[in-house]
């Protein structure tokens, strides 16, 4: 027994060893950690338990079977992260630079099925050079099957993936379909193809940073939700994600006993609204001033910021928040926010997370690349979601909700449970300036002094519909509030909707305007 103990100690150090202390070396030098160091900071520590260790290629072609590739080059396994089961994949770079071939992806699957059969999330860290060539068809085979687990997961248990070095190819795909993608600065990036094709197709030169590097994917192409400085801090916010996360659509969210008073007001409030309808005030002021502790997880913060998404909690309890931000764009609804917000909102609803949405919007940006570009298909979306969403649903409005725009911010007619506005709401097909321009033409091209008789048409309208009260009497608005009493409120509204049940029509499923 001796023999065989040692024997299995010495194989052991030598597969978790990866590709060697040489390898190791580099993988260091790069700045990044080894697939293991990942796993052992993403893991309470004492918990992980790995999963086909011993697992070895079946390539014999072009000198594959004199390679020895430990633990086909990526680590599997579950354990405990803040207390909760997960289960996780990295990809050891340093073993044949985690390329993927048959027995890789069989990895993979198999501990994606294992966390379907489990109903808890699913991790994974990509640091992989991409499909083994050697293994040809079988290495594709392999990501085909991921990603059609990928399909099968989604919106059963969160799925979040972390790109740790170079993902191309058709490796990106299982990435971008998993609920959130995490890069990590100059030293992770992801494309379809390199530098090298691009400059060959179309003679641009470029690098692989500026095409597919962390800062790329998370401010111009919304790919990724977060960029991190390190792997350290990638592992970081990981784990601070899963903490407002369920484990599966079953669940709903980790309540935590809150240390910020449920009845807590916030006088500043009455006074964050710009008495000029030109100016602009900073809407994360707002959702910090209602959140527990003001603390709140914002994905996607640099890609299409005039809109907000974020994670937060309100008495202890996880909401999906989904905001206008008026310093940036006016806060207009555009085809990037339209995609952002239509993303998060589909995911809040399938995983029991309530919705708090936060209205300041003049309306569509205008202009002829929205047009094109498919401002109309894009901003159904929003509309599509929202009323597709049954979780609770609650809408404040602050300032401008015109038009269209009103309704796509969760409206009382799309669905919305509970509809708060400020007293300085301004609820209106249109500005005043457009409306009147409409209304009055006639009147005012035919009166004596046409810019008199148009100010006076513009306070006019503002008289009749910069308020909250005319919707609110028609019963639009449930509640005009003093700003400072808007935590207490909303928080009210989520204990009444916490048992809320919707249904709707049986179907395979709706058809989104894609």
């Amino acid at each position: 027994m001796k023999e065989e103990l040692d024997r299995l100690a010495r194989l052991e150090e030598e597969i978790k060893a990866g590709g060697g202390q040489k390898r190791i070396e580099q993988q260091h030098a790069a700045g990044k950690l080894t697939a293991r160091e990942r796993i052992d900071l993403l893991f309470d520590p004492g918990t992980f338990q790995e999963l086909d260790l011993f697992v070895r290629h079946r390539c014999t072609n072009f000198g594959m079977g004199e390679v020895s590739i430990p633990a086909d080059g990526v680590v599997t396994g579950y354990g405990k992260i803040n207390g909760r089961i997960v289960c996780a994949f990295a990809q050891d770079f340093t073993a044949k630079g985690g390329t993927l071939g048959e027995m890789h992806a069989r990895k993979i699957c198999k501990v994606m099925d294992l966390a379907m059969s489990m109903r808890v999330p699913m991790v994974g860290l990509l640091d992989s050079g991409g499909a083994r060539i050697q293994e040809g068809v079988n290495a594709l085979d392999g990501y085909g099957r991921i990603f059609f687990r990928n399909s099968c997961a989604s919106g059963v248990i969160p799925q979040i993936s972390a790109i740790m070095g170079p993902a191309a190819g058709g490796a990106v795909y299982s990435p971008a379909m998993t609920d959130f993608v995490f890069m990590v600065k100059r030293t992770s990036y992801m494309y379809i193809t390199g530098p090298d094709v691009v400059k060959a197709a179309t003679s641009e030169e470029i690098s692989d940073e500026e095409l597919g590097g962390a800062l790329a994917h998370s401010i111009k192409s919304g790919v990724a939700q977060f960029a991190c400085d390190s792997d350290t801090e990638c592992i970081k916010e990981i784990k601070r994600l899963l903490g407002y996360l369920p484990q599966n659509n079953e669940e709903k969210p980790l309540y935590i006993t809150p240390k910020d008073s449920p009845e807590r007001t916030e006088p500043a409030l009455d006074d964050i609204i710009p008495e000029e309808a030109y100016k602009t005030y900073d809407m994360k002021a707002v959702i910090r001033a209602i959140v527990d502790d003001g603390e709140f997880l914002e994905p996607s913060r640099q890609y299409a910021p005039n809109i907000i998404t974020c994670f937060a909690r309100l008495n202890g309890h996880v909401v999906g928040i989904i905001a206008n931000q008026p310093s940036h764009l006016a806060g207009c609804l555009d085809i990037n926010a339209s995609d952002k917000a239509t993303r998060f909102i589909r995911f809040c609803d399938a995983f029991n997370i309530p919705l708090l949405t936060i209205a300041d919007v003049p309306g569509y940006l205008p202009g002829s690349n929205q047009e094109w570009g498919g401002i109309i298909r894009h901003g159904a979306k929003l509309l599509w979601c929202y009323a597709e969403a049954t979780v609770p649903k609650i809408t404040l409005i602050t300032r401008k909700a015109y038009g269209g725009a009103y309704i796509a911010m969760c409206s009382q007619s799309l669905g919305a449970d509970y509809t708060l506005a400020w007293p300085t709401a301004e609820i209106a097909v249109m500005g005043a300036e457009g409306a009147v321009a409409i209304i009055h033409r006639q009147e005012i091209q035919s009166a004596d002094d046409p810019k008199a008789k148009q100010r006076e048409k513009v306070e006019e309208y503002r008289r009749l519909f910069y308020n909250p009260y005319v919707a609110a009497s028609m019963g639009y608005i449930n509640a005009v509030i003093r700003p400072r009493d808007t935590r207490p409120r909303i928080i009210a509204a989520l204990e009444a909707l916490q048992n809320k049940k919707e249904s709707r029509p049986a179907r395979k499923h709706g058809n989104i305007p894609m």
